[in-house]
This record gives C-alpha cells, structure tokens and sequence, in this order.
C-alpha cells in the first residue's frame, strides 16, 4: 500500500519507527517531514499529509503529534479527510472499517512503539464495509463537509 507518513517534533522518533517497520512489510512509504527533533508546527504536517492523500499521492496516511488531538484536529479542516486519533487497536480498525478513516492519529506521548505498530497494522488491514448504514452515515458526513464548503458558510 502506498502510505504517507508525517509529524511534528514530537512524533519524530515515533514516525521513524513506523517508517522502517511499514516499509519491512512491504508497504511504499512517503515521508513529508519532520525530519528532525528542532521544534515545528503540526498544522504543517497535517496538512501535508493530507495534501499527499488528496493529490493520490499515498492511499492512506498516518499522522503523529505529542498528544495526537491537534493534528487530528488540523487534519480534519481539510476537505476529504477523515483522520481518526486512536490508542486501542478497536478504534484503529473501526475507523476504517465503519467510517472510512484514510488518516490514522497517533500520540507519541500517550503510546509506545509497540502499541503504535499494533494500531497501524490493525489500521492497514481494515477496509471499508460499505455496508448501508455505514454509507449512509458517511454521506452525512460528505454533506456537512460540503455545506459548509459552499460561499457563505
């Protein structure tokens, strides 16, 4: 799967593991930065990773902050992303599964590494249902999206 991979300082050392276990198991990873530990913005890598997922660069992505709430929060101002912040292996899959996650949230400073490759894994393996119920709750999702897309919202 093509994944795109970034985070803030925080999550640097956290991404980078990631990076080498996904890329182990066979996975095209793209890292957007940071690419060091010298503090940065995560709105940055938010909206890079997001960027990368919009463009068809990556199928799905995985973001990483301290706490994991404001990349999860910046990710999701972006039109067509749907980034989940999960630490339990329920979540990670769900996610996809009932509300077709395509960005799965971390926090490096609530998880460790094991768990956090646990979760992607969990992550990765999930798909979308599609069934009725599902569609349609994402269709309301889509709609207030759009709604407040339009000139005057």
């Amino acid at each position: 799967m093509r994944l795109v991979l970034g985070s803030d300082h925080a999550g640097f050392e956290l991404k980078q593991e990631l990076a080498e276990y996904l890329i182990a198991l066979g996975h095209e990873v793209s890292d957007v930065g940071t690419y060091s530990k010298a503090p940065v913005d995560y709105p940055d890598y938010a909206e890079a990773v997001a960027g990368a997922l919009r463009e068809g660069r990556a199928e799905r992505g995985v973001l990483i902050c301290g706490s994991g709430v404001g990349a999860c929060v910046a990710a999701n101002k972006i039109p067509g992303i749907r980034a989940g912040l999960c630490h339990d292996a329920y979540s990670a899959h769900q996610g996809v599964e009932h509300d077709d996650m395509n960005v799965l949230v971390l926090g490096s400073r609530v998880i460790g590494v094991e768990l956090a490759k646990e979760l992607v894994r969990d992550y990765l393996h999930a798909n979308f249902t599609g069934e009725e119920r599902h569609l349609r709750r994402l269709g309301k999702v889509k709609a207030i999206e759009a709604h407040y897309l339009q000139p005057g919202h």
